[in-house]
């Protein structure tokens, strides 16, 4: 079945660093409930909102019927600033979830990340209430973890066994020591990137949404 179609378009955000470049991606059935914001890969090493593992999480986002919201962190793309080690990319995430409440009032938050953008997205989850959070290859043991808690609402870890930039094992104990405990997608042979196997991981992202 051929996903439903989406009207995207390039918007710029106010963000606390400068303007941040963004693309809303506004599905054509929207049950008015939710608005999902992705989180992109480590700045300095090539990540940004363009990056395959972004695109898929955030069509498999709007195909589950809402207007999502993927940018590029500060000094990235057009986006305005310098990187920040992950304390300033967390304001700009909140600066988009906030601009995206006001463009769509009265929906409950879906953030998501991949990478660098899965550390960034427990952060900002770690100040606000979300109706689900997705964290695609979380950088446990590269980034510092241990201060932050595990969110109150639906959440999933995807992890790839043949990860070769992020400890997958470390992934898997760190997420099944949570409480609450996420809903844990290990994929057999796949890769940081996902190569090959992005199908894997649209349907494990629409299967987790529908699910709550």
């Amino acid at each position: 079945m051929s996903a439903p179609p989406l009207d995207v378009q390039p918007v710029e955000i106010p963000g606390p660093a400068g303007r941040l470049q963004a693309l809303v991606a506004e599905p054509a059935a929207d049950r008015g409930l939710h608005l999902g914001v992705v989180c992109h890969p480590h700045p300095l090493y090539g990540g940004t909102m363009d990056n395959k593992v972004v695109t898929t999480v955030a069509k498999a986002l709007a195909d589950c019927a809402m207007p999502t919201l993927r940018f590029n962190f500060r000094g990235v793309g057009s986006s305005q600033g310098t990187y920040d080690e992950g304390v300033g990319e967390t304001d700009d995430a909140a600066a988009v979830a906030d601009w995206g409440g006001r463009r769509w009032p009265d929906r409950r938050l879906v953030l998501a990340g991949f990478s660098f953008g899965a550390y960034v997205a427990l952060r900002v989850a770690q100040r606000r209430e979300l109706a689900g959070l997705i964290l695609v290859a979380p950088p446990v043991g590269r980034f510092d973890f241990s201060g932050l808690a595990p969110p109150r609402c639906p959440w999933m870890v995807i992890q790839g066994d043949a990860d070769d930039v992020v400890d997958p094992g470390q992934v898997i104990d760190w997420a099944g020591r949570a409480d609450p405990r996420p809903t844990i997608v290990s994929l057999s042979g796949v890769g940081h990137f996902f190569h090959g196997r992005l199908a894997e991981l649209r349907n494990a992202v629409i299967a987790e949404i529908r699910s709550v």
